[in-house]
């Protein structure tokens, strides 16, 4: 129950979002009450309902300016919405690193909007001088972890990973000093209800936040309400949030595994060993032959082929490839066979365009079980390929592919986010 009796932030909220479309939307589906337990603002799931909170100290948010009001919101909305609450979390688990690193990639985007205190990239006087813009919440986690200024000193007693909370607000936001800095005196708002409910209840939170952030998305889309101060960049974050993903590791192992089906036949002569006389059993005739094209133009990633050859050194335990990479040609020089059980690096070996005709005639003339081309996508159509193709790209190369196709297309995920 609200003890209140100043400030209500829900009569505040339709004014302070009028021009903010894709917050307003989402403010609605998410309940706030005050509480002076807390010393700032915070988020969390509420155990009983499922559902997500915002909870706010009214001494606190009566103090602060529309525009600081209105950073806050956004600040804690950017929380609940990049699953900084649930289910994105470090291996260490949740600890006071994480917090600050979450509140520096929000802050990034939000950091003109803010009251004083807080963690915020490039602020002058403040131990994240030195830290960039833009970030995600995982690089800035390790950019913190390795921080001299917040490796405990000798005797000190603390190892800066506890949950961490707040300092009386009344008594200002606690500025540390470089070189030894508390971080817990850089969180504007309070975490302390992180990472508390159980597993089910997060599944079931997530469930409705991702409708409650579709159906915003959709009202800011539609009747030209826009997406008010929020970035193309991370409205891209938040429509790749509410669109099912592909894994592209499982699509790859799938693929794979249809290509090595090809090559067995049933014969009444081998015994069924899961059904044993009721069905004929399997012979496999030869060994599948599978082709791997690596687009070596330079607009491919290197980040792109890294996490490509990552994937292949994994199902390499379980099937043989060819590996063929191609520019406007296949040198056949280049060409060579990955053993199954062998371990392999990615390197570049050619430097001119992209035709995708190269290795599909390769691959039609010996006779390959499956194609995988890893590729940007920026050549003109192919010729047919005689056997299953596949199309490994980025988020780029799937979404403006240079040719039509009706062949898989599958984006590598590469990428973090806030």
């Amino acid at each position: 129950m609200s003890d209140d009796k100043t400030f209500n932030l829900n009569t505040h909220t339709f004014r302070l979002l009028q021009q903010e479309p894709f917050f307003a939307s989402l403010s609605r589906r998410i309940h706030k009450h005050s509480s002076k337990a807390i010393p700032t603002a915070g988020v969390c799931i509420n155990p009983h309902t499922a559902q997500f909170e915002m909870i706010y100290n009214p001494d606190f948010m009566a103090k602060l300016t529309d525009k600081e009001k209105l950073g806050v919101l956004k600040h804690e909305f950017y929380h609940i919405i990049f699953e900084h609450v649930t289910s994105r979390l470090p291996p260490e688990g949740m600890n006071i690193k994480w917090n600050v690193a979450t509140d520096l990639a929000i802050n990034s985007h939000i950091m003109d909007e803010l009251p004083e205190g807080g963690c915020i990239p490039s602020k002058v006087d403040t131990p994240f001088e030195s830290y960039p813009v833009g970030l995600s919440a995982e690089a800035y986690y390790d950019m913190v972890k390795n921080d001299d200024q917040f490796k405990p000193k000798d005797g000190d007693g603390q190892d800066g990973d506890g949950q961490g909370g707040q300092g009386d607000p009344s008594q200002g936001n606690g500025k540390g000093q470089a070189g030894g800095s508390s971080l817990e005196d850089y969180n504007l708002d309070d975490h302390s209800g992180w990472g508390e409910a159980d597993e089910e209840t997060k599944a079931m939170a997530k469930e409705r936040l991702k409708d409650a952030v579709e159906k915003a998305s959709r009202e800011a889309n539609q009747g030209g309400r826009g997406w008010g101060s929020v970035s193309a960049s991370v409205r891209k974050q938040i429509m790749d949030m509410i669109t099912p993903k592909v894994d592209w590791k499982k699509v790859l192992r799938y693929f794979i595994k249809q290509s090595q089906r090809a090559d067995k036949r049933s014969t009444v002569r081998r015994l069924n060993k899961r059904f044993p006389y009721i069905h004929a059993g399997k012979k496999v005739r030869r060994q599948a032959k599978i082709a791997i094209s690596i687009d070596q133009s330079g607009s491919v990633s290197d980040a792109m082929l890294a996490a490509f050859f990552s994937e292949l050194n994994a199902l390499a335990a379980y099937a043989t490839f060819t590996v063929i990479p191609f520019d406007t040609e296949v040198d056949e020089s280049l060409v060579y066979e990955w053993k199954k059980g062998q371990k392999r690096t990615w390197e570049r070996v050619k430097c001119g365009g992209t035709c995708f005709n190269a290795p599909t005639l390769y691959v039609n003339k010996n006779k390959f079980d499956g194609h995988i081309v890893l590729t940007d996508m920026e050549a003109p159509k192919p010729k047919p390929s005689k056997c299953q193709r596949i199309w490994f790209t980025d988020e780029n190369g799937k979404a403006n592919p240079y040719f039509k196709t009706n062949e898989r297309i599958i984006a590598i995920d590469i990428k973090g986010g806030f």
